[in-house]
């Protein structure tokens, strides 16, 4: 989202949002990225496991794409963990669309037994992969495993990763029984938003990304 972009930023950090599966896959395969030392998939996450609250922060030791686990480089992983010795460590799970029921949840946890999970991870794990580069990712919880997102949530997210709010407007119409889904949502969403800048700042320019 372009929040995430926003706080990712900072002078020699390329940032990708905004694209969505295939779309994420091919801005970068075709992205130029001559000097790039390492990959990091750095935003909000599910949160899959029971008792992670919003607002919990999640650093992958691998990330599950459905078929295989990508690890996260064992250095850049232990620099990150020393910047964020509150931070949960396990795996993510990435996924191509949005998992927002508690069913999905459920399943996808006993299935992985992932901490969390987005849509964005798997796609730069399988990049840095392919490519000899570090792979990290830090997530920070925004919706627990015991609560659904709202359908008027997801009508929500425009295609360039900012907030349709007219989009939620008419979702919320449709179905006005969503409101108090959503208002806990947004108050999850501030919790996040807190933790993520906080995180950030704590990481560094570099993200902890160890020389060499």
């Amino acid at each position: 989202m372009d929040f995430e972009a926003r706080l990712a930023a900072a002078p020699g950090v390329a940032t990708l949002y905004g694209f969505r599966a295939g779309a994420l896959q091919a801005a970068l395969e075709q992205g130029d990225w001559p000097r790039c030392a390492g990959v990091i998939s750095f935003g909000v996450a599910g949160g899959l496991e029971p008792g992670l609250a919003p607002g919990a922060v999640v650093l992958a030791d691998g990330v599950h794409d459905g078929t295989s686990l990508h690890p996260a480089d064992a250095d850049w992983l232990g620099a990150l963990r020393r910047a964020l010795p509150q931070a949960r460590v396990g795996s993510l799970a990435g996924a191509d669309a949005a998992v927002t029921d508690l069913a999905g949840k459920r399943a996808l946890h006993q299935r992985t037994g992932a901490l969390g999970v987005d849509m964005e991870s798997h796609l730069a794990a399988r990049f840095a992969q392919a490519r000899g580069l570090r792979f990290a990712a830090c997530r920070v919880v925004i919706d627990p495993a015991d609560r659904a997102v709202p359908p008027a949530a997801l009508a929500g997210m425009a295609a360039d990763g900012s907030t349709d709010v007219p989009a939620v407007l008419r979702s919320l119409l449709r179905a006005p029984g969503q409101i108090g889904g959503l208002l806990r949502l947004a108050r999850d969403a501030s919790a996040a938003r807190a933790t993520l800048k906080s995180v950030r700042g704590r990481v560094g320019a570099g993200f902890a990304l160890p020389a060499g």
